[in-house]
């Protein structure tokens, strides 16, 4: 499958609107691209016009590609009900609702066949899929039955760009710490890293840059600054508002993809993505 996982240091790295950026500036060149996260776990969802549901996220990701949302583009969906259970949504249907420990017991083997089932379906419906993991790569104690990122990268075979926030602070620490807790043939898919929310003037990142290349060998391919955008968070939009396919949301989409653009190096993500379908 042709295409890129985009993975984060942590939650709120930046992953979601890197990835929407991605959905736009690779349609603006000519592919036919789609959006892709395996679970997502939000308190809001879109609503498709058969009844499905999914999260906003990807529905507004498919807008920046200029395609219609669909269920396969986000299988698992979890909303939460309580603090430890989540109702759980499957295809766009809910199913059952279970604390988060039934969930890994009772449900693992069936979320992989959902992701199986709707890449399949994704390998016929894009060329190219932008894919998005959840919090961390690395979380060890939940690592052995993840459904959203090393273990979709593998099914899926694509390469990944680790996303890093570093107006948090410790970028470093969360960039090599993660890159040493994974395993040889993880960190052989992160092909890329890309800073994000950066504050100030890049170039006086640019001995930080030298620096993380030096130390990991991957390449840096893009200093992100914080972008004020009008881009809905994840979290901000109701059933009843969803996204407006209206000439206003499409240049919000053209505005982040152009801002994106002038501090990421997507004709290398492109290289990226060739290189790995050849190898």
């Amino acid at each position: 499958m042709r295409g890129i996982m985009v993975q984060g240091t942590s939650s709120d790295a930046g992953k979601s609107l890197i990835v929407t950026a991605l959905c736009r500036l690779l349609s603006d060149k000519g592919y036919l691209v789609a959006p892709f996260k395996s679970q997502n776990m939000s308190s809001y969802t879109y609503t498709l016009p058969n009844g499905s549901k999914i999260s906003n996220a990807q529905a507004i990701q498919a807008e920046a590609a200029r395609i219609l949302p669909a269920a396969w583009m986000n299988p698992i969906m979890l909303k939460p009900t309580s603090d430890t259970a989540s109702e759980i949504i499957l295809f766009g249907q809910s199913v059952d609702a279970v604390s988060g420990s039934a969930y890994r017991e009772r449900y693992y083997e069936i979320g992989l066949s959902a992701v199986k089932q709707a890449l399949e379906t994704a390998e016929k419906q894009a060329e190219v899929l932008i894919l998005e993991g959840a919090g961390s790569p690395v979380e060890i104690n939940l690592k052995d039955r993840e459904l959203v990122n090393m273990k979709v990268a593998e099914m899926a075979d694509v390469p990944v760009l680790l996303v890093a926030d570093i107006d948090r602070g410790g970028v470093f620490a969360s960039i090599i710490g993660t890159l040493e807790l994974l395993t040889p043939d993880e960190l052989a898919r992160v092909q890329g890293i890309i800073i994000n929310k950066f504050r100030g003037e890049a170039c006086l990142f640019a001995d930080g840059v030298a620096w993380i290349e030096q130390r990991t060998g991957i390449p840096v391919i893009g200093v992100v600054p914080h972008i004020n955008h009008t881009i809905p968070p994840e979290d901000s939009l109701s059933d009843d508002k969803g996204c407006q396919s209206n000439s206003e949301e499409q240049d919000r989409y053209d505005d982040l993809a152009y801002q994106i653009s002038k501090h990421m190096d997507v004709e290398q993500i492109e290289r990226m993505m060739e290189r790995w379908c050849e190898s």
